[in-house]
């Protein structure tokens, strides 16, 4: 028996993984192809916040981010490289948000240093840009380390079954507790109201001449140069996904855009790539994670029949799936947000400390069930 089943081994499953075994609990951690084999492994886990104005998802990405930077140089010392990052208007509006954002952080900001701003474009020294101090997680090998104390098995997940008071996996493995962190792949657990957004992300390593210091992202995200490497990433695709699409998804295309966008920021000789990675990142459709118990959607709609439609909804009593929980939705800011989220979702199974209303997938069937 298992404190907790983990079913998915990106970053938010090893997350919370990590998180449940520094409580000293028994872990077992499930995926169908391997630790960091989806959009996790095709990340390049920039480590930063929002740059807009305003707005909760901007909030939240401070919260995380500040937490986050900490923890991984704190915990991970070997997979997180510190580096400033630069970030780049693409376009007027992007400016202003700069602009704005500038005068109200309370972020220490920088100067671009000079070494970078002689390689950047033209186009690219016209924009509004930010500077501060930030980093790049190496995406695979945190993964692997944050799952280790946990019991992984390479295998699909198909039956989960509740007896009692514990959960069965596969018919083989039982746990008190069971987390889906399945990205915007089979969330196993079938509920309408709950509803992901998949984007292709795709990744290329590269050898250049040019020597870049900083984490620089406009059209693209440019890692730090690494021994002459670096890489050039993006959710770029919002068609594509790989269990929908009948064609295979075109790599020689993907990279020629990935370096096309590189070289509208900065210019890259002597450029070869090494290897591509690619993979689906989950979001949701109002862009805040979510994190937290899933709602019974036929018994809650029997119980609550008569208060679906209040302008502010009583999550308390809704109905839930017993010991079971979720952590998803985090788009193109997983490595930002899953050490932070996974510790509010470890605290709450462990502690009862209750989850912000404005995260959980509870206000999903609300707006849902208000549509019926």
């Amino acid at each position: 028996m298992y404190d907790v089943a983990v079913i998915g081994a990106g970053i938010n499953g090893c997350s919370v993984a990590y998180e449940f075994i520094q409580e000293g609990k028994r872990v077992i951690l499930f995926d169908k192809e391997g630790i960091a084999s989806g959009g996790s492994g095709a990340a390049g886990a920039f480590i930063s916040p929002k740059f807009s104005k305003a707005g909760e998802l901007k909030e939240l990405l401070h919260e995380a981010f500040v937490y986050s930077y900490d923890f991984y140089d704190k915990n991970f010392p070997l997979c997180f490289t510190k580096a400033p990052l630069v970030h780049i208007g693409k376009d007027e509006a992007d400016d202003e948000a700069l602009h704005v954002y500038k005068q109200k952080t309370a972020l220490k900001l920088k100067k671009v240093p000079t070494n970078l701003e002689k390689q950047l474009s033209q186009e690219a020294k016209k924009r509004e840009n930010i500077c501060l101090e930030a980093g790049v997680v190496d995406a695979q090998r945190v993964c692997n380390d944050m799952s280790c104390g946990a019991k992984f098995v390479k295998e699909k997940v198909d039956t989960l079954v509740y007896n009692d008071d514990y959960w069965v996996i596969n018919e083989t493995y039982s746990a008190k507790n069971i987390v889906l962190a399945t990205g915007a792949y089979d969330m196993l657990i079938k509920e309408p109201y709950i509803q992901l957004r998949g984007v292709w992300g795709h990744r290329i390593d590269i050898t250049t001449a040019t020597q870049n210091p900083c984490s620089v992202h406009q059209y693209v995200s440019i890692s730090p140069s690494n021994d002459g490497k670096l890489a050039i990433g993006a959710t770029h695709n919002v068609h594509y996904h790989p269990e929908k699409n009948k064609e295979p998804y075109d790599i020689e295309q993907g990279r020629a855009e990935l370096l096309e966008k590189a070289a509208k920021t900065m210019q890259l000789e002597n450029v070869e790539v090494l290897k591509d990675y690619t993979g689906l990142r989950s979001g949701s459709f109002d862009y805040l994670p979510m994190i937290g118990s899933l709602v019974l959607s036929n018994e809650t709609l029997l119980t609550c029949k008569g208060s679906l439609h209040v302008k502010k909804p009583d999550f308390s009593k809704y109905v839930y799936y017993p010991n079971l929980t979720m952590i998803n939705g985090s788009g193109g800011y997983g490595f930002v947000l899953a050490p932070y989220l996974a510790k509010i979702l470890t605290e709450h199974i462990l502690h009862g400390e209750k989850i912000s209303e404005r995260i959980i997938p509870a206000r999903f069937f609300a707006r849902w069930a208000k549509k019926l």
